[in-house]
């Protein structure tokens, strides 16, 4: 479906009427903002293959979005596959690292896309470097196991803190798999003061490989966030489990450049839309048909 015929005109007269495209005073929109993606022609997505947000194959829940967003702008949409170390540092042109909830810029980098939308989870490190759309898609950080491991699934309370204690109290001695500087990380939950073992899995491997190496016996279990989780159970059921949370509910979004203000509105306005209109309903449905039994809460409003 092309959203853009009745946007685009609407979007350049916004543009006019604000001094943007052609300023009377004060300094020039940054690059890479709304004015130069229209100017260019061209939304550049800056995606990683990722559980179904982006498929191998280059399509995906986030893909189709990002082509829906282009069409709604008006401009052709290009794929930049990137990775997770350097997702940021494509967006951004900044190398930075995680500082607990701040970070620390390291160097530049060239800038090679306008968005980011990838199935990427909110984090206040994250904020410190990009802006994000309003929340996309739910999610939370869960504790899976191999079927042949003896931690076993707790009884779920309506109290996620307390279940987030009962599954810590269980990590003694177990050796649990994450990833440094993602939402993966066991430094963001406090995994190392539970007295489990810690196993980092390499960041430039797809995350989408971390629960078949805890089926091979290659760590005790994983931190894993609720899409790749939901896959995972449909595709190898029976050979995992899921043992509980180990993080308060989260939220994906897109993100943007600090200096991309107006095409962040842009998004944001395209993607209410697509909720009013049940386009993106429908898209989540697509994708990922499980979620609306575990956030039904999210997706009615």
């Amino acid at each position: 479906m092309n959203l853009h015929a009745r946007h685009t005109k609407k979007i350049w007269l916004l543009l006019v009427v604000a001094g943007v495209l052609f300023p009377a005073t004060g300094p020039t929109a940054s690059a890479g903002d709304l004015e130069a993606v229209l100017k260019t022609g061209e939304l550049r997505h800056l995606g990683i293959v990722y559980a179904n947000f982006v498929t191998e194959k280059k399509n995906g829940l986030d893909v189709e979005l990002m082509q829906l967003f282009s069409a709604y702008l008006g401009v052709k949409y290009t794929f930049v596959e990137t990775d997770w170390q350097n997702v940021l540092a494509d967006l951004t042109g900044k190398v930075v690292k995680p500082k607990g909830d701040t970070i620390d810029v390291l160097g530049e980098s060239p800038v090679r896309g306008d968005i980011i939308a990838t199935g990427f989870t909110i984090l206040p490190w994250r904020k410190e470097i990009v802006d994000f759309s309003e929340t996309t898609f739910p999610t939370g950080v869960w504790l899976i196991a191999g079927a042949q491991s003896n931690l076993q699934p707790i009884a779920p309370t309506d109290d996620i803190t307390r279940d987030i204690h009962t599954v810590k109290k269980m990590l003694h001695g177990i050796s649990v798999l994450g990833i440094r500087d993602s939402c993966l990380d066991p430094d963001l939950y406090g995994i190392h003061e539970t007295g489990a073992t810690i196993k980092l899995f390499p960041a430039n491997r797809n995350l989408n490989d971390m629960i078949p190496a805890i089926m091979a016996r290659m760590a005790d279990s994983t931190l894993m966030d609720v899409p790749v989780a939901l896959i995972a159970l449909e595709k190898w059921p029976g050979d995992i489990k899921v043992v509980g949370p180990i993080s308060p509910q989260q939220g994906m979004a897109c993100a943007f450049p600090k200096t991309s203000p107006r095409l962040l509105k842009a998004f944001n306005e395209f993607f209410r839309q697509c909720k009013q209109n049940g386009i993106y309903q429908r898209l989540v449905q697509k994708y990922y048909p499980s979620v609306f039994t575990y956030y039904p809460d999210f997706f009615a409003n």
